[in-house]
């Protein structure tokens, strides 16, 4: 069998990881797998090395405490990588720990993959100079990265952007009313807090004021949290204090159910954000990170939006509400003005069908893409 390690470092790449896995099986059944990951490249026959959620924090300061737990963490996967000598090194995103974990093998001559080309174009573009010799192959999602790291001398290799296969506007709004006792006049709403801890401990408490200000002046209101399940318990945890307990989901299709369902949504920026498009779900985009850390980024961060489909647009699509913005009336207010407000969200329905338009690639699914981009790499 041949084969290929696979690092993911939160939930996200885990659902690309997954993705990726059953597309390299389907055009080489010989392939076997090792590395780290969460349950859906486990479903696909990968046993981790450690949990997903040790690897999935966010933020400067956040990672402090951590440091020494991660740097045992490279330093085990380092030696597992010698010791399994794969025949190709594919690392998904998290580039605090996969970037150290692909200059560390480089000596080794082990051809390597980095899939989801790190976000230098927002800030730090500096860091570009030390990425010559890490990888083999950069493989990107968004369709202005190639120009970008061209200018720098680096190729790179758009293979499409995976929210097109997740399914996330198949969802069916009248399931979900039926299967949660949901009037069909009630407004749903649907709550992102992120699939890190860190995000949620900083998210959630104000999703929850922000919910109770929100309910109180659109009766019958119904609120839906899906939940990663590096965080469910800290999400189950949480919400249970609320004034008004939502509805929490964890399983894939039920969550596109929900967004099938909702009248507005409000999320933390990222992916999300482009999932929520996908399912023509207007929405307000959120986040909070520790006050010095947000003062660091302020300095350092280059592009004019935080929210992915307001930086593919060019323009602010969503609203974003961030640091002293993210407030409970601020995030209440929002989400009451696009459900109120139908002209407001069908003007974001149809940005999102421009930017979604961008993501395709040339050929087939994202996921088929990669696939084919590491067997080239692999010789296969």
């Amino acid at each position: 069998m041949t084969l290929i390690y696979i690092v993911a470092g939160e939930q996200s790449g885990d659902v690309l990881g997954g993705r990726l896995m059953a597309a390299l099986r389907r055009l080489r059944p010989d392939i076997s797998f090792a590395g780290i990951g969460g349950p859906l490249m486990a479903q696909q026959g990968l046993a981790s090395r450690f949990p997903l959620h040790e690897l999935a924090i966010m933020g400067l300061l956040e990672v402090l405490p951590r440091i020494v737990r991660l740097r045992r963490l490279l330093e085990g996967t380092v030696a597992d990588v010698a010791a399994r000598r794969p025949a190709v090194l594919v690392t998904i995103d998290s580039p605090g720990f996969t970037l150290r974990l692909l200059r560390r093998v480089a000596p080794l001559g082990i051809r390597r993959v980095h899939y989801v080309a790190p976000q230098v174009w927002a800030w730090r573009e500096r860091r570009v100079r030390h990425f010559p010799g890490l990888w083999d192959r950069l493989l990107c999602l968004l369709p202005f990265e190639p120009a970008f790291f061209a200018r720098h001398g680096l190729a790179a290799q758009i293979v499409g952007h995976p929210v097109l296969e997740s399914g996330a506007d198949e969802g069916s709004g009248a399931r979900f009313r039926a299967r949660h006792g949901i009037a069909p006049e009630a407004p749903v709403v649907v709550l992102m807090p992120g699939s890190r801890r860190s995000e949620v401990g900083r998210l959630l408490p104000v999703f929850g004021a922000a919910l109770a200000l929100l309910a109180a002046r659109l009766p019958g209101l119904v609120a839906v949290v899906p939940v990663a399940s590096a965080v469910a318990g800290r999400v189950q945890q949480g919400v249970a204090g609320w004034a008004v307990r939502p509805i929490v989901v964890s399983d894939t299709a039920e969550k596109h159910d929900a967004f099938a369902a909702a009248a507005a949504a409000l999320t933390k920026s990222g992916t999300s954000t482009l999932e929520l498009a996908l399912a023509g779900v207007p929405m307000a985009v959120a986040y909070r990170v520790n006050p010095l850390t947000a003062a660091i980024a302020r300095r350092l961060i280059r592009v004019p939006y935080a929210a992915m489909v307001n930086l593919l647009a060019g323009r602010e699509v969503v609203a974003e509400l961030l640091q002293e913005d993210c407030t409970p009336a601020r995030l209440a207010g929002e989400m009451e003005r696009l459900i109120g407000d139908e002209e407001a969200a069908e003007a974001q329905r149809a940005a999102f069908a421009e930017i979604l338009a961008g993501l395709t690639p040339e050929e087939g699914l994202p996921s088929e893409a990669a696939a084919r981009a590491v067997l080239e790499v692999l010789g296969g």
